[in-house]
């Protein structure tokens, strides 16, 4: 089985080359990113991806780096006035990173960061993690996350309706 499991929008350019260093810091650590019984959360998936990133050159949300904030609007004087969060940022390539896990589906979160991200200034990719799979409830009902999610961004690139503003988008599931 391939792992990650991923995908590069739009589907008619070349892949960039950080792509690969990215998707080989998940590959490198697929047995801590397994959830065991639903209980691997974003924040502990982060944990896990965060040195392999940090290597590569992401700054990624810890506790020795804080929220990383990227601009959105700026204010008086050049400051930024509104922000929003991110998982991790690359300045370099100019990478954004979410990682959701859980319900990232069901709560819509692929949603909010891609509108959240969207407004962001200084970002010409986005990356976004997704689960392959969860289970949850009494009846264990599986929820397919990463699929869901690709399913999404095949019908915003192929429809040509809702323009991103990214010159790529990575989804991963892992």
């Amino acid at each position: 089985m391939v792992y990650p499991l991923w995908s590069f929008y739009p589907r008619n350019i070349e892949i960039p080359k950080w792509v690969s260093e990215f998707v080989d810091v998940v590959r490198d650590n697929q047995k801590s990113l397994q959830p065991v019984a639903g209980t691997l959360t974003s924040d502990m998936a982060l944990a896990v991806l965060r040195p392999g990133l940090t290597d590569i050159g992401y700054q990624v949300e810890g506790e020795t780096v804080g929220k990383i904030k990227r601009p959105v609007l700026f204010g008086d004087e050049g400051t930024p006035r509104i922000t929003y969060e991110v998982d991790a940022f690359h300045s370099e390539h100019k990478v954004l990173v979410e990682i959701e896990a859980g319900r990232g589906w069901q709560g819509n979160a692929v949603f909010r960061d891609i509108v959240r991200t969207s407004l962001i200034a200084d970002a010409d990719f986005l990356v976004i993690g997704m689960l392959q799979q969860y289970t949850f409830g009494k009846n264990n009902t599986v929820n397919r996350s990463y699929d869901a999610a690709r399913s999404l961004f095949d019908a915003i690139y192929a429809s040509g309706r809702l323009g991103l503003p990214f010159k790529g988008v990575l989804l991963f599931g892992y």
